[in-house]
C-alpha cells in the first residue's frame, strides 16, 4: 500500500503545487527518498509538467490582457540503499520561478512589461533509519538563480542579474509503519542567499552596475499518509514558506525611481493538500486531491497579481514489473488581488476570476 501512494502523489504535486504562493513551483518534494526500490534498494525517476495560467486585470477600465505565461517544469531523482540503515538520494528540481509578460498595445499602464526568474536546485540527502520506524535525514542544496525584468512605463526601466549559485541545507525526521502504510515526515529547508551583480538601465540614471544580495526563503514541509481501508490511502501535506520577509529590491528601482521593492509579498504562505488514493488492480491506481492556500490580503505586486488558490487534481498510475508511469491534471482557481498601479494620484488595478491548468507525468524505475 505504501508504494502506490507515491505513484498517486507523484502526478499530483507536479501540477498542484505549481500555483502555490509567491514564486513557489515545485514544493521541494523529497518523496523519492522514501521509495523502497527494487532488488538493490534503488529507484530513479523523471518528471515533466506544464502549467498554463490565465491571469488578467483591469485599471481605469483598461484590461491588462493575460500577463502570466505558461511554463515547463522538469525534475529527476535517484535513491539507493547503502545498507539496512543508510540510504542516499539526489534530487533535481526547479523550486522557484516567474514568467510575466504584459501584452503590448493594450493601453494598460504596464503594457509591454516583462519579468523572468529561473532557478535550478540539486539536493543531496543522507538518511538513517532506526529499527523502531523513526528515521533522520539531512542534506545540502546547490541552487542556481538568474532574473531579468523590463518595465517601460517606469522611465524605461530594465534590469538583469546573471546566474549565481549558492548553497543551503535541509534537515528532517520521519516515522513509518509499513503495515498500515503510515508515514509522517517533517523537513526544514534553509534560506539561501545569492551574491549577485545586477545591471539596471533607465532613462533617468543610464546603466548602473551594483552588487546585490537576493535571499530565497526558508520553508517547512509536513507530509503525511496512512491506509484507511484495504487498498485505500489518505494522504496530505502542509507547506509553509517565509514569503513575508522576501523582496526583490534592486537599488536603482527601489531607492531612486520608485522607493519600494520591485516584488514583495504581504505575509507568509501556507499551502495545504489532502487527497485519497485507491488501488483498483495490481497495475492501476488513481487519486483525487484538493490544494488550498488562504489569501494574505493587502495590495499585491504587479509582477505577481494573485492572492490565494484553490485547486483540484486527478491522478492515475500504471505499474508494470519494475516500471511505473503516473500523471495528473490540476485545475486551480487563483484568488482575486488588487495592485497599486500609481501612487499619486492613487490608482489601483483589480485581478479577478483567474485560473490555471497544469498537467504532469512521471516515469519511475525500481532496480
Amino acid at each position: 500500500m505504501q508504494r502506490y501512494l507515491a505513484l498517486a502523489s507523484a502526478g499530483l504535486l507536479t501540477a498542484s503545487i505549481a500555483q502555490a504562493g509567491g514564486m513557489d513551483r515545485s514544493g521541494q518534494v523529497i518523496a523519492p527518498l522514501f521509495e523502497k526500490g527494487g532488488e538493490t534498494g534503488s529507484y530513479a525517476e523523471l518528471s515533466f509538467g506544464y502549467v498554463s495560467p490565465d491571469v488578467s486585470g483591469t485599471a481605469i477600465g483598461i484590461g491588462s490582457g493575460d500577463m502570466a505565461e505558461g511554463y515547463l517544469q522538469f525534475g529527476a531523482a535517484y535513491k539507493t540503499d547503502l545498507d539496512d540503515h543508510w540510504s542516499i538520494a539526489i534530487l533535481f528540481g526547479q523550486p522557484y520561478g516567474a514568467d510575466v509578460s504584459y501584452p503590448s498595445g493594450t493601453g494598460y499602464p504596464f503594457a509591454d512589461s516583462t519579468a523572468e526568474l529561473n532557478s535550478i536546485e540539486i539536493t543531496g540527502i543522507l538518511r538513517y533509519r532506526f529499527d523502531n520506524g523513526v528515521s533522520l535525514h539531512a542534506g545540502l542544496r546547490a541552487q542556481q538563480l538568474d532574473a531579468d525584468v523590463s518595465i517601460p512605463a517606469i522611465a524605461g526601466y530594465s534590469a538583469s542579474a546573471p546566474s549565481d549559485t549558492a548553497f543551503g541545507y535541509l534537515v528532517g525526521a520521519a516515522y513509518e509503519r509499513p503495515d498500515i502504510a503510515l508515514r509522517v515526515a517533517l523537513t526544514y529547508f534553509s534560506s539561501i542567499t545569492h551574491d549577485m551583480t545586477v545591471t539596471e538601465n533607465s532613462l533617468a540614471t543610464g546603466a548602473v552596475v551594483s552588487p546585490y544580495e537576493q535571499e530565497m526563503p526558508e520553508a517547512v514541509n509536513l507530509d503525511l499518509q496512512t491506509g484507511i481501508s484495504k487498498n485505500t490511502l489518505l494522504f496530505g501535506g502542509v507547506r509553509w514558506v517565509n514569503w513575508g520577509d522576501f523582496t526583490i529590491a534592486p537599488p536603482v528601482y527601489s531607492d531612486i525611481l520608485v522607493g519600494r521593492p520591485l516584488a514583495y509579498y504581504n505575509g507568509d504562505y501556507t499551502t495545504y493538500v489532502i487527497g485519497v488514493g485507491h488501488k483498483f488492480t495490481d497495475e492501476w491506481s488513481a487519486s483525487v486531491a484538493l490544494n488550498y492556500e488562504a489569501q494574505a490580503g493587502g495590495y499585491q505586486s504587479n509582477l505577481a497579481p494573485h492572492d490565494g488558490v484553490f485547486g483540484v487534481t486527478l491522478g492515475a498510475k500504471y505499474t508494470r514489473d519494475q516500471f511505473s508511469i503516473s500523471g495528473g491534471v490540476n485545475v486551480s482557481w487563483i484568488g482575486d488581488a488588487e495592485t497599486v498601479v500609481n501612487r499619486s494620484p492613487f490608482l489601483t488595478s483589480s485581478f479577478d476570476d483567474n485560473m490555471a491548468v497544469g498537467v504532469g507525468f512521471r516515469v519511475g524505475y525500481n532496480f
